[in-house]
């Protein structure tokens, strides 16, 4: 009895707060458990391969971490744009067009693969002048473990960029189960040649580089597979994806551009904040880089419903159901805020054993300690309000607003006060990562402003 009447009570709160004329509850729970398994793995296989990678000394570890921010602002730009297909796959499928969901999704993988393409020629070609500029004062055998990661690293993007624009595509459809599994192809083959070629066969850095290349494309040719020959709703054949729809192109670059381009600015001013964390030493970049490990399995439940949202939304706004995205934005920020509630109580009394995988300095761990709880406490309130809100405005096509406003917040606030917080004043590292949380309550504020207004779903991105 007693059962029953919770399995009743929690039905009526799920459909009330996340079901609407749109979507329901279970499609959502169907849509955000295979984003959160993908998410987990991620993360989780991120932190395996740091622990690993840290086993051939601070150097590497620290080179690992410089690059990685510099791959993630570029592959953020490509990410951006697949971003903008699954926006506009999401309403078409909300307004109930197959034919348009078919040529969007093609269009968005043809779109994501070229702009890859010409990202990861230009870096190879500019390779050592980027490292110059960016990580010059870093030491010597660091900087030589950069260079060979990420000229190894440029050359996987074309196989990133097309598993990205398929997940994007899938998601936006709603098939978020098709999408894991082409993440987990991806992730798992390469956690599994990072330790037979770094731990085994102690390839260091150029084992990671075999790795990341031969995962990525294997994903890819799965990803193009599946489209292909086993997807029977899209029905895309090879030659749509070879061709360029400017009309298509055009709406998912109107959603897609402003996102990378935010991506871009925002992401640069994260390399310019590591710029000042590698004038502190090669020990503080060893903290922060296992201090960003430990966050990021914090942030892993928040990260999946700031991807499922993006298809909830964009379906509502299809179906012209602006209530259901309005009530369902709403509840996804409450369940996003309380997640962190819930990893921090997992996270922090498994500190000790966690930080341990990634053998640091014990001068550093009381460094790590005191990050780690002080985001932890700082993300309850304020990363859904900061990442939650402008994924569902950015779904219903107000992409410029999003771009303009998280471009200028971090280079007014995280930048500006991480310089002054970590250089100026005796914070270090931990000064840097205090303005990043101040710069998400001032950015979470401005989006929550703009939702409880009307322009942001007064966009049109599909036909009716």
């Amino acid at each position: 009895m007693l059962s029953a009447a919770i399995r009743t009570r929690t039905h009526q709160f799920a459909d009330k707060h996340f079901s609407g004329k749109s979507i329901d509850y279970r499609q959502i729970i169907a849509l955000i458990i295979p984003i959160l398994i993908d998410q987990a793995f991620i993360i989780g296989l991120n932190l395996v391969n740091t622990a690993m990678i840290s086993s051939s000394g601070v150097a590497a570890v620290s080179a690992v971490n410089m690059v990685d921010s510099l791959n993630i602002f570029l592959i953020n730009v490509f990410v951006g744009v697949a971003t903008g297909g699954t926006v506009v796959v999401a309403q078409y499928k909300g307004s109930r067009n197959p034919e348009m969901v078919s040529k969007s999704s093609s269009g968005s993988v043809a779109s994501v693969f070229l702009l890859a393409l010409a990202i990861s020629l230009l870096i190879i070609v500019f390779h050592n002048p980027a490292l110059n500029l960016l990580f010059g004062s870093a030491a010597p055998d660091v900087f030589q473990n950069a260079r060979s990661y990420l000229i190894g690293s440029s050359l996987s993007f074309c196989g990133i960029a097309v598993v990205e624009a398929v997940c994007g595509v899938l998601r936006g459809i709603g098939k978020s189960r098709a999408s894991l599994m082409l993440s987990l192809i991806m992730n798992l083959t390469y956690v599994l040649l990072n330790f037979l070629l770094i731990n085994l066969a102690d390839l260091g850095i150029m084992g990671m580089n075999i790795a990341v290349n031969v995962s990525r494309y294997l994903a890819a040719a799965c990803a193009i597979y599946y489209l292909v020959k086993l997807d029977a709703s899209l029905h895309i054949r090879l030659r749509d994806m070879v061709r360029v729809n400017l009309t298509m192109l055009k709406k998912i670059m109107s959603i897609g551009m402003p996102f990378a381009a935010e991506q871009m600015f925002f992401n640069g001013g994260k390399i310019l904040t590591q710029i000042f964390i590698v004038s502190l030493g090669t020990y503080a970049i060893a903290a922060n880089a296992i201090s960003s490990s430990l966050a990021m399995v914090i942030q892993i439940p928040a990260n999946a419903l700031s991807i499922a949202i993006v298809t909830v939304v964009g379906q509502c706004i299809g179906s012209k159901n602006i209530d259901d995205a309005r009530k369902l934005t709403r509840s996804f920020i409450w369940l996003s805020s309380s997640t962190f509630i819930f990893m921090g109580l997992i996270v922090l009394p498994l500190f000790k054993p966690l930080v341990s995988l990634f053998h640091p300095p014990a001068e550093i761990v009381d460094d790590i300690f005191i990050i780690v709880l002080m985001n932890t406490l700082m993300q309850i309130p304020l990363w859904s309000i900061s990442f939650i809100t402008p994924s569902a405005l950015r779904a219903a096509g107000d992409a410029k607003y999003t771009s303009v406003v998280s471009m200028l917040s971090m280079w007014l606030f995280r930048v500006v006060l991480g310089y002054i917080l970590g250089i100026v004043l005796p914070f270090g590292v931990i000064g840097v990562w205090l303005a990043m949380d101040i710069e998400w309550g001032i950015r979470g504020l401005i989006f929550l402003r703009r939702f409880r207004g009307h322009k942001w779903y007064r966009h049109r991105l599909v036909e009716d």
